[in-house]
């Protein structure tokens, strides 16, 4: 058979079905109710997304395609849901970094003296930067559970070591 009547894209790679954040193996799917809301939200989102790719015929390549990707993510997602343990922020001690917690870092040493950044443990799905939320794997966050009010960490931000005080602790239920 020629070739010439063959569609080059159509034996193309299998789609890549983005990854969720990661989970260290073992590790508890520790959320937040707001988290765990976000997720379930998600879900929603994804499974409308799959009706309506269901519904198109179009082009069946690229349904086909879209419809792999989400059920992918679908699969993934209700898996993330099915692990993931709710933690009641009202139960957290009020005087300890944990997670759920606020908190508000002063540096001592090693950086800008003075300097305060202040950001909120949250699950690895939650964790968003730019919004101040800091997954409970992250470095910065492990440094700092357990610590109470005054109480000292050394961070390792790069290079540099970093000294740095707690200065507050809240719970936002």
């Amino acid at each position: 058979m020629s070739r010439a009547f063959v569609k080059e894209d159509d034996a193309g790679q299998p789609p890549i079905i983005p990854p969720r954040a990661a989970l260290p193996p073992g590790v508890t799917n520790y959320v937040t109710p707001h988290g765990l809301e976000q997720l379930r939200t998600e879900l929603t989102e994804l499974e409308t997304a799959r009706t309506k790719a269901e519904a198109t015929r179009d082009d069946d390549a690229e349904r086909t395609r879209r419809l792999t990707i989400l059920n992918g993510q679908i699969s993934a997602l209700t898996q993330r849901i099915s692990s993931a343990k709710v933690i009641d922020l009202r139960e957290q001690p009020a005087d300890e970094v944990r997670f759920g917690a606020t908190v508000s870092l002063k540096t001592v040493s090693g950086g800008k003296s003075g300097f305060t950044r202040t950001f909120t443990i949250v699950g690895v799905d939650e964790a968003s930067v730019e919004k101040g939320l800091i997954a409970f794997v992250a470095p910065i966050a492990r440094a700092v559970q357990g610590l109470k009010k005054g109480e000292k960490a050394t961070l390792q931000l790069g290079r540099n070591q970093e000294t740095v005080e707690v200065t507050e602790i809240k719970y936002e239920t």
